[in-house]
């Protein structure tokens, strides 16, 4: 993919400058510069349904691990978590695509969601740990008015930067194996095909059926070949469970049908369940710690993501840097806190973004239309079931073989690049981890260049991740050592 500048785009127009345009565009068009970012409304719509597609498990898989009891015993309705989840996800997207005017959603972090599940709420009841969300959030847009988040990001030499996208490449194409059940953890292996060492069921054979499709029409240069892809996949799909081909147990996520009403009423009952202070004997070393590790989760993968993803949209400069950012990440810095309120867990930009980029997205409105389908979410909870995960699991892989084709801008002959490039690709899928990954990256990167002597090329802000990142990898034997649990 030809990477394109954006300086001709953030000057006048994006700047808000009022400057001519052509006759007969639209308000959309003006707007979102989608004809000058070489898009068109048709491509914007058709990324925006796929990104929301590719996506829509959050709203079932997040609710899944968040349905834990909290250091007093209670536990978070579904019905309520459910609709957290699409309104935060539907609030934060919309905000990206009016304001920041890029084609990335948000929704609630999987590794947000993961910290409060398995570090949080064993200590802290659930609206303390929605405050640490916000307190996270807050960390985090700190960091963006003051400039020191997009100052780091534009530090990553550009070696790095695509890395980060190819490792994403990787980890979002082996979460698509594993949702399928395509890829397992083996009996005798860390992982392997199927449960058993081979394919096992309908729904792996839909999802193999609907990738080969994917791959089939992209070849053919058909538009719209991943959404037609999962539309048809699902289609069949319904007709097989309809069939009763396909045993209902076999879907991972349940089957392809509607049970009962498809309207529900959205369940607020969570939102604004917040709370600062009252830790007890939790303390402020166990806190700073707590908010210290979201802030790692939600700050280093929404920064790889925005790289790998903006990228493939083409909104990035020769040197890897993505002009006129600070509104995107303002925005995921605030969705951190969104999410507190809202009782979603923190929300941050999904890798799933890359699909509706893959079906030729480039502006906000890709993100408006996802936002709008998290919007219609909250009232059609139950359709959310109908489109199998084993069949969306094929766009995620997809996107991932896409993202891999960065890897002819690195110079592998140059072991100080192949390194850290390595160490990032391959780390993020095999820790199931960005963050793990990009860290690999940058402390290689910058070890590497002590060892040539050129310890003066690394940077003030490669130096500062590097004391940070050797931190995270660090953190569980330092809070052994303090005593902190």
């Amino acid at each position: 993919m030809t990477q394109q500048s954006l300086e001709p785009r953030t000057t006048a127009e994006d700047a808000g400058e009022g400057t001519r345009v052509p006759a007969g565009r639209s308000w959309l068009d003006r707007y979102f510069h989608i004809s000058r970012r070489g898009s068109t409304l048709a491509r914007e719509v058709r990324g925006g349904v796929t990104t929301f597609m590719a996506m829509a498990y959050i709203l079932l898989l997040n609710p899944l691990i968040l349905s834990g009891k909290d250091v007093a015993g209670a536990t978070l309705g579904q019905q309520a978590l459910i609709t957290a989840t699409a309104f935060a996800a539907a609030l934060t997207t919309l905000l990206m695509g009016f304001f920041g005017k890029v084609p990335l959603a948000l929704a609630a972090g999987l590794s947000v969601s993961g910290v409060l599940a398995s570090q949080v709420v064993p200590v802290m009841t659930w609206p303390q740990a929605m405050g640490m969300c916000v307190m996270y959030g807050v960390v985090i847009m700190l960091l963006v008015v003051t400039g020191l988040r997009e100052m780091i990001m534009n530090a990553i030499p550009l070696a790095l930067k695509h890395a980060i996208t190819m490792g994403i490449g990787l980890f979002v194409a082996l979460i698509g194996f594993y949702k399928a059940g395509f890829v397992h953890q083996g009996e005798a292996t860390p992982v392997s095909l199927g449960p058993a060492g081979e394919l096992a069921g309908w729904p792996v054979l839909l999802f193999a059926l609907t990738l080969l499709a994917i791959f089939m029409l992209q070849a053919r240069g058909v538009p719209g070949a991943i959404l037609i892809g999962i539309l048809g996949g699902t289609v069949l799909a319904v007709l097989l469970n309809a069939l009763g081909v396909i045993d209902p147990k076999q879907w991972a996520g349940g089957a392809p049908e509607l049970h009962g009403s498809a309207v529900s009423m959205p369940d607020f009952s969570l939102f604004g369940h917040v709370e600062f202070g009252g830790w007890g004997e939790v303390g402020a070393m166990t806190v700073g710690m707590i908010v210290f590790t979201l802030v790692l989760a939600g700050f280093f993968d929404a920064m790889a993501t925005i790289i790998g993803v903006g990228t493939e949209a083409e909104l990035a400069d020769a040197k890897g840097r993505m002009p006129g950012l600070s509104k995107a990440l303002f925005i995921d810095g605030a969705g951190g806190a969104i999410g507190g309120v809202s009782g979603a867990s923190g929300q941050t930009v999904f890798v799933e973004s890359a699909t509706g980029v893959g079906e030729g997205a480039r502006t906000g409105l890709s993100s408006v239309v996802t936002g709008l389908f998290f919007a219609a979410c909250l009232f059609f909870t139950p359709l959310t079931a109908i489109v199998p995960g084993e069949v969306a699991a094929a766009a995620l892989v997809v996107i991932g073989g896409m993202m891999m084709t960065n890897a002819r801008h690195v110079d592998w002959a140059d072991r100080a690049t192949a390194i850290p490039v390595f160490l990032t690709v391959v780390i993020m899928p095999f820790t199931y981890s960005i963050t793990a990954g990009v860290a690999a990256g940058v402390i290689s990167y910058t070890a590497i260049k002590v060892a040539q002597g050129k310890a003066r090329e690394i940077g003030a802000f490669m130096w500062g991740l590097t004391a940070i990142f050797f931190v995270y990898y660090a953190l569980n034997p330092i809070e052994s050592w303090m005593g902190v649990h």
